[in-house]
Parts: structure tokens; C-alpha cells; sequence
């Protein structure tokens, strides 16, 4: 579903993944950790396409597609997601109109017809239930106003409702109490399917408890250092990363 092989990225002139490589199948959801600077968020913002991150080497191919070829709608259309570690505030632009204005959007380039109001506000309703988020939030600017447990639950509300193809989650679980980790790990359980992938980005094995890989991944000095089963995870929190990428 998702193959990067040997990718080599900087910011600002600075190498920061120095020879990735990362493959993650349809119905796999796939977990990197690592210390701060090992260029997690980077690779996040690489294959979502953000400015500012030059690709000096390597390949990404998602669903059959040069990925680093397209333009950032281009893959969101395709069904690329990117949960943010920092969810970023919309002055005057509401949460509802915003999402229905992407997902139609997506659907146009995909050859898709519009989703229809009725439909939308039904789709709207059932995810915000199950997220335990207020219909009049929802009617609010984006993230405007909100607590962080807040936004990143409305990062789940947007993945619901787009429901993409693959979900990239940069330390969605960050600034999150219990209750919201928990409804958070939900949603993302509810998302994963045969025809879809995860990559979760993430410091704490306390999600991961909820959201059991089938990989996990230790990212250091820009390239996977050591892979296994959801037991990584685990002698990671028991050693710390020195033990294991040393």
C-alpha cells in the first residue's frame, strides 16, 4: 500500500532522514518511535507533500503512485490523511464547511459526485456521537477555541468523515487525558480495515496498549534502526531508545 525505499530528506539545507526505508500493507497498521530529532514529524510532512521539505533521494509509492510526484491535494485525493501533532486554528472558516467543502473536493478530482447535504449532516452526526463531540462545537471555526484533547478528537471527526485510505497520525495521542486516548484509539480501531493502512507516529506505548500494531518501528538519525512486533514497543519503555538503536 505504502513503500518508501531509501528516502533522503532536508530542511533548510540540513539532512534529516538520511536513507528510509518503510513498507506498510493493506490492513496493517504500522507504528514508528523514537527520540525527539530522529525526523518522525519530518517524514510526516515529506509524504503529505508539505513546503519547505526538499526530497534529495529515494522513492514513495502509495497505491501504485509516484507519491512524491503529486501535489498535496493530489494525495489527499488519493486517500493519503495526515493527523496533526500540532492541529492548526481556521479564523472564520467553520469546522462543517470546511470538511464538506474537502471531502467534495477529493470526490471531484476522483470522478465522484458530490456528497449531498442530507447525507453529509448524517455522516456528521453519527461520527460526532462516536466521538463524543457537540454538534455546536462542530459549528464553530476550526480548532478555534478548543482544548487539545479537542482538536485531536477533531482530527479523528475529519478522518471519520473523509475516510481516506491512509491514515498518517503524527503523535495523535499528545495531549490527551485517558478518556480522550481512549476515544481517540477508537476511532482509529474503527478505521482500520483490509483495504486500508496506518502509520502511527507516537512517543508512548500507553496508545499502543489500545491500538495494537502489527509493526513497530524504531526511527533514529534519519532511518529505521530496528523493527518487530507490537513486544518492541514494550522493551522500548522498559530500556529507553539508547539501548535499542545503539
Amino acid at each position: 500500500m505504502l513503500a518508501i525505499t531509501d528516502l533522503h530528506a532536508s530542511v533548510g539545507g540540513t539532512p534529516i532522514l538520511k536513507g528510509l526505508t518503510l513498507s506498510v500493507g493493506a490492513g496493517e497498521v504500522h507504528a514508528i518511535m523514537g527520540p525527539n530529532g530522529a525526523g518522525k514529524s519530518t517524514l510526516a510532512h515529506v509524504l503529505a507533500g508539505r513546503e519547505g521539505y526538499e526530497v534529495t533521494g529515494g522513492t514513495a509509492v502509495f497505491l501504485g503512485q509516484d507519491l512524491l510526484a503529486m501535489a498535496p491535494h493530489e494525495r489527499a485525493a488519493a486517500g493519503l490523511f495526515l493527523g496533526f501533532q500540532y492541529p492548526v486554528e481556521i479564523p472564520g472558516v467553520s469546522n462543517l464547511l470546511f470538511l464538506r467543502t474537502a471531502l467534495n473536493a477529493q470526490r471531484k478530482l476522483r470522478g465522484e459526485p458530490e456528497v449531498s447535504g442530507a447525507e453529509f449532516l448524517k455522516r456528521v452526526r453519527a461520527e460526532a456521537q462516536a466521538l463524543g463531540l457537540d454538534m455546536e462545537m462542530l459549528k464553530r471555526p476550526v480548532n478555534m477555541g478548543f482544548s487539545g484533547g479537542e482538536k485531536k478528537r477533531n482530527e479523528a471527526f475529519q478522518m471519520g468523515i473523509l475516510q481516506p485510505r491512509f491514515a498518517l497520525l503524527d503523535e495523535t495521542d499528545s495531549g490527551l487525558d485517558i478518556d480522550a486516548l481512549k476515544v481517540v484509539a477508537d476511532s482509529i480501531n474503527r478505521f482500520r480495515g483490509p483495504d486500508r493502512g496506518v502509520l502511527l507516529i507516537t512517543h508512548y506505548q500507553r496508545l499502543l496498549d489500545h491500538v495494537r500494531p502489527d509493526r513497530v518501528h524504531i526511527l533514529a538519525a534519519g532511518r529505521i534502526v530496528e523493527s518487530g512486533g507490537p513486544e518492541l514497543a514494550l522493551r522500548l519503555e522498559a530500556q529507553g531508545y539508547g539501548a535499542i538503536a545503539a
